[in-house]
């Protein structure tokens, strides 16, 4: 058969059940992976413990998940992958850290002894096991799902659920422990001391080890060639293994004032400067859509009142807040499911321009561009949505186009993207199609 007698893949039932199934074969796996780290908490700590640890646990992972999704707002990740990423760190990755960690000390305490299997486990084992662990959702996000994948602050904010979902289960263990043995001792305090220094001081040090993951898998997504991604997410996983081997080096080995010493002088400048690279790549990404937005106006895709509500985050919050005076709730989510699809597509171009999407690039160009009309399409159904986006830019003479295919553009596009064209649909690549 021919080439010109192929026809794209396109959704069938079989399809569709796929795509359902998949995402439920990998939540019953993690289930399953949480309930089997749940038993082993509660064996080695009891029931009381695992539910004291539990409640304990809660205090530091809600600032922690709210940090990152606030960083998170330029392109809003789905909500189901970041939940996967949550629970990935918490079943998956707590998972093969306990049980790898645990065998490795029993192996190393039979050949080295207890007090150096203690310490070997601690440098050794367990910072390159669990960062392995944890690092492996962000691959998994470059090879299965590239395509939600941008850039450095996607990287970071995956790694950081991903460390959140680890450390919650890892602290019920520990504040587990600690109440176990107050229990014993008829004492209390212990609990407390872990919980400020886990939950208070330090909540951020495992969010913080595995950032550097997530940035090396954040360049490797706008990289070309696999040599550098692959370079990438290895410089960045050697990185995260190091602060992770000194962070736990300083605190179970050596003195107090050593880890005193690497919690000033080394992990708090880390956070300062990761924070700062959080808000370079932001004004980065800023940067990316304002840029893109006026091609955008001249497609037909938006309208040009809306080019500088779209161009900050401070306007396109103004445009929701107005939206939900206005008309409420239902109609500002509309609205924001409009500008997060316009994100996506600018972020797209941005990628096909610098030759980093992929084959499948301007497939998904097609889809972003519906996806906008579509949403778009939805707000319009709301006049306060897109109306109120005119009164404060309205050009002289203009008036918004009605609900439906924009109009044709007035030429021209962008040097190394698809051109601008409402009605434009990219051929398929090499491979796609199919007898």
């Amino acid at each position: 058969m021919t080439q010109a007698t192929r026809v794209i893949p396109m959704p069938t039932s079989g399809r569709q059940r796929r795509g359902v199934l998949a995402p439920v074969l990998g939540l019953v796996a993690l289930g399953f992976c949480g309930l089997v780290v749940l038993g082993l908490v509660g064996n080695s700590v009891g029931g009381t413990g695992v539910v004291v640890g539990a409640l304990c646990a809660l205090v530091p992972v809600g600032p922690v998940v709210a940090t990152f999704l606030w960083v998170d707002r330029w392109e809003p990740e789905p909500p189901r992958t970041l939940l996967a990423a949550f629970l990935w760190g918490a079943c998956f990755a707590a998972l093969t850290a306990l049980l790898i960690n645990s065998s490795a000390s029993v192996v190393v305490d039979q050949v080295l002894g207890r007090e150096r299997a203690d310490f070997f486990g601690a440098v050794a084992v367990a910072p390159v096991v669990e960062e392995a662990a944890k690092g492996a959702f962000l691959v998994g996000m470059l090879v299965f799902r590239r395509r939600e994948f941008d850039g450095v602050v996607d990287g970071i904010v995956y790694a950081g659920l991903v460390a959140a979902g680890f450390a919650f289960t890892e602290n019920i263990l520990y504040l587990g422990r600690a109440f176990t043995e107050d229990a014993a001792a008829g004492q209390v305090g212990s609990v407390l001391g872990v919980l400020v220094l886990r939950g208070v001081l330090s909540p951020f040090a495992h969010p913080l080890f595995t950032a550097m993951t997530g940035i090396g898998a954040g360049i490797a997504s706008r990289r070309a060639t696999v040599g550098a991604r692959v370079g990438a997410v290895a410089i960045g996983y050697v990185v995260a293994v190091a602060l992770h081997s000194l962070w736990n080096t300083s605190a179970s080995v050596l003195g107090g004032g050593i880890f005193l010493v690497v919690y000033g002088f080394v992990m708090v400048p880390l956070f300062v400067a990761l924070v700062l690279v959080v808000v370079w790549q932001r004004r980065r990404e800023q940067r990316i859509v304002a840029a893109q937005l006026p091609g955008f106006a001249a497609a037909g895709w938006i309208v040009p009142s809306e080019v500088p509500l779209l161009s900050s985050l401070a306007g396109r919050q103004g445009w929701r807040a107005a939206v939900r005076r206005r008309s409420g709730r239902r109609v500002a989510k509309a609205v924001a499911e409009y500008q997060s699809a316009v994100t996506d597509l600018a972020f797209l171009r941005d990628r096909m321009a610098r030759g980093t999407a992929g084959p499948y690039g301007p497939l998904w160009h097609a889809e972003a561009v519906e996806a906008v009309r579509q949403a778009r399409a939805r707000a319009v159904g709301h006049p306060e949505a897109l109306t109120v986006a005119l009164r404060h830019h309205r050009p002289p003479g203009w008036v918004p186009p009605p609900p439906g295919p924009p109009p044709p553009p007035p030429g021209g596009h962008h040097a190394a993207a698809p051109p601008f064209h409402p009605g434009y649909r990219p051929p398929p690549p090499p491979g796609y199609w199919r007898r």
